[in-house]
């Protein structure tokens, strides 16, 4: 297997810098997608968890306009 990956990547290697381009950018296309279906699953788990603890009472909500003034407050010691 591992000649066979040289002998692809000295294939690859010699094809015109345009063809490269677009392999690479197609192979990093590729590894998004993957990425993507990663992210969103992650971030789907952490709305459920959030959402439970919300539900059980571990942890309370807090308002929108609670969210801005800690924001508005805390933005304001960088200036």
């Amino acid at each position: 297997m591992e000649a066979r990956k040289s002998d692809l990547e000295q294939k690859v290697l010699r094809l015109p810098a345009a063809q490269r381009a677009r392999l690479a950018r197609v192979l990093l296309e590729s590894l998004d997608d993957e990425t993507e279906a990663d992210v969103e699953a992650a971030w789907a788990s952490e709305a459920k968890r959030r959402s439970e603890e919300l539900r059980s009472g571990r942890v309370k909500g807090r308002t929108s306009a609670q969210v801005h003034a800690r924001a508005r407050a805390a933005l304001s010691t960088l200036r």
